[in-house]
């Protein structure tokens, strides 16, 4: 199969800055990956690159690959690779219930409205999709209703029910508690074991789960190195990456950091 995601000399300015900077990495299919750097690194341009929101600033030179192509249907992308970022999560959360949540999906909307044809496939998906979080008992609650975590992975349910290869997971546990970060975490693992491959962008090294092997680290625009996290994820790597002290610890095969 050709590779998820294949960046080519790609260089992206926003607001008179250049945010990439002769970006060139790939993921393969079926590999598991963290986009790991501090905030102002590039890592939000990067995925904007990848959904279409972005484009490179010298379009000649450079390339955007999804499974090899470069041009998609927004359909059609979303059919391959669901992509869940905060901003998606805040905006899902509306007074719609958890099972229309996941059901609207199909139509790109929040909530289903009367203009929509819902099928019983449709259904089926979408309780298949609840079930595979854990969140059935949910299907009926509110999503302004539920807990952070549970918001989060009702949102994880949406972009499943297309039964999409990859799923992109932008800064996953931002904002949850401990209790609901472990439960996310849990649930990306799942997803791997599951067969969808995962590329996770965030700046909190335990958000790399286990079943991820390779990091790839951004600073100020460009790669500043890419390779397996064994090797990278030390603190002597972590002080220059962030530009201040600290300390990288490996708890079991969670890595964690903290300030020194």
């Amino acid at each position: 199969m050709p590779p998820l995601i294949e960046f080519e000399n790609v260089s992206i300015e926003r607001e008179g800055t250049m945010a990439l900077r002769n970006v060139t990495f790939s993921i393969a299919a079926g590999e598991h990956v963290a986009i790991l750097g501090p905030n102002g690194s590039g890592k939000s341009t990067l995925l904007k690159a990848i959904t279409r929101e972005c484009y490179p600033r010298f379009p000649f030179q450079s390339r955007v690959r999804i499974w090899g192509e470069e041009t998609w249907t927004l359909f059609e992308l979303r059919a391959t690779l669901g992509i869940v970022t905060n901003d998606l999560v805040a905006t899902c959360t509306k007074p719609y219930s958890v099972f229309e949540t996941v059901l609207s999906a199909f139509f790109s909307s929040i909530g289903i409205w009367p203009h929509h044809r819902v099928t019983p496939q449709m259904e089926a998906k979408a309780r298949q999709a609840l079930e595979f979080f854990e969140i059935t008992h949910l299907s009926d609650r509110l999503m302004t209703e539920i807990s952070s975590g549970e918001a989060r992975r009702a949102v994880f349910a949406r972009a499943l029910a297309h039964d999409p290869k990859a799923l992109v997971l932008d800064e996953p546990t931002n904002s949850l508690d401990v209790r609901a970060q472990r439960e996310v975490r849990e649930a990306m693992s799942k997803l791997v074991h599951n067969g969808v491959t995962v590329m996770v962008v965030t700046h909190h090294l335990p958000d790399i789960i286990p079943e991820i092997h390779r990091v790839v680290a951004l600073k100020e625009g460009r790669i500043f190195f890419d390779g397996p996290k064994q090797q990278l994820l030390n603190s002597q790597r972590m002080e220059e990456l962030f530009e201040t002290p600290v300390s990288v610890e490996q708890v079991g095969e969670f890595y964690n950091l903290s300030l020194q």
